[in-house]
């Protein structure tokens, strides 16, 4: 694994390897969404998860980070990251993040997606159809030659003139045999010089848009983090490889329905 400026460039089996995690995490992402439902809990959910990695034969990327006591991240409405499993029952009309992480082969795949629970506001279908079209936004600017300033301006670029803001305090950020990698990946453009985005680069870029303030606060358990207003939150990830052309959706998956509803043009 070659290294470009604390920036570690994978090749060759290193990448099958890496497509082989993204893949099975983002199956279990689509698996564990699909099963939220009204009624259940958040631990339930994250329990779930937990299953499902056994049966894949592979471990949470995030239990036991730096002592993250779960397999997920759930984060409900004002929640923006880092929720942590447990008795909140989820209710009709609730926004749920969802952030899944897994370890394959020594390998990390790393995604999130915000589901709908059932009919949610008009106001809350905006907020989740801006911040996916965003995710994308930032991914059609993962070209090699270009700044990373450039794909993470992209973010707020989009997401600001509709009434939103950007969360600042966490970001996206590399991954590969490690969970957190060089470089760090904001939603908005960084101030100074940031590196030329080069083939092999592998990064997780993961909008967190608030409908209010972008202030934020964590909760008591030391790892929950709420919007300052509890205004609700969306976010979503993708784990994305820079090529020679088109960047690589490592963990694809198809996209929601609500920027097309919302006549948001995809990418």
């Amino acid at each position: 694994m070659a290294k470009r400026n604390k920036i570690r460039i994978k090749q060759g089996r290193e990448l099958d390897l890496m497509r082989a995690a993204c893949k099975t995490a983002a199956e279990i992402l689509q698996e564990v969404a699909a099963f939220i439902a009204p009624g259940k809990t958040t631990r339930e959910v994250d329990q779930f998860a937990g299953k499902l990695m056994e049966l894949r034969h592979c471990k949470s990327a995030f239990l036991g980070y730096r002592g993250f006591p779960a397999y997920t991240c759930i984060s409900i409405n004002e929640e923006i990251v880092h929720g942590i499993g447990g008795p909140r029952i989820i209710q009709p009309g609730d926004i749920v993040s969802l952030d899944v992480g897994i370890v394959q082969a020594g390998w990390i795949g790393d995604n999130a997606t915000t589901v709908p629970v059932g009919d949610i506001s008009l106001e809350a279908k905006r907020l989740l159809a801006a911040t996916e079209q965003s995710l994308y936004e930032a991914i059609a600017h993962a070209l090699p030659g270009k700044r990373l300033a450039d794909l993470c301006g992209a973010v707020e670029e989009y997401v600001k003139p509709r009434g939103y803001t950007v969360v600042r305090e966490f970001v996206g950020h590399g991954v590969g045999r490690d969970l957190h990698e060089e470089p760090q990946v904001p939603n908005y453009r960084p101030q100074g010089k940031t590196p030329i985005l080069e083939p092999g680069m592998t990064l997780a870029i993961e909008p967190m848009v608030n409908a209010g303030v972008a202030r934020v606060k964590i909760l008591e358990d030391g790892w929950t983090v709420v919007t300052e207003d509890m205004m609700p939150s969306a976010h979503f990830e993708h784990t994305v490889l820079i090529t020679d052309g088109e960047p690589e959706i490592m963990t694809y998956r198809p996209r929601t329905a609500l920027p097309e509803m919302l006549g948001i043009a995809a990418f």
